[in-house]
């Protein structure tokens, strides 16, 4: 029994049909790539959020009161002028201080 052969037309369009699959696949994985991306901003978004709302929340607790209208100006001159008078904000920030439980107050001497 012979074997049969393809013609080259018939080998042309089957190596066309084998790369759109590919396309197509390649297209799919993109899609899922954005995607991920997206899910990655969102997440990133929602972690700087929470942070903020703690950072406010612990202003809030020193300050044994709600946060008004003009204190964030007020705490932003306050840490601006901390930076300016020697970096004491940000030498703060970087010493390793243990955690206190909400009943302990901890004293930071510089």
């Amino acid at each position: 029994m012979p074997r049969s052969k393809k013609s080259f037309d018939e080998r042309i369009g089957a190596k066309d049909s084998e790369i759109q699959k590919y396309l197509d696949k390649a297209k799919q994985m993109q899609a899922q790539k954005q995607q991920l991306e997206r899910q990655k901003k969102e997440a990133d978004r929602k972690a700087r959020t929470k942070r903020l709302i703690e950072i406010g929340a612990s202003v809030e607790s020193v300050l044994g009161r709600e946060f008004t209208d003009g204190d964030n100006i007020r705490i932003m001159n306050f840490l601006k002028a901390q930076e300016r008078n020697g970096r004491y904000f940000t030498k703060a920030m970087e010493k390793d201080i243990p955690a206190a439980s909400e009943t302990e107050t901890v004293t930071v001497v510089y």
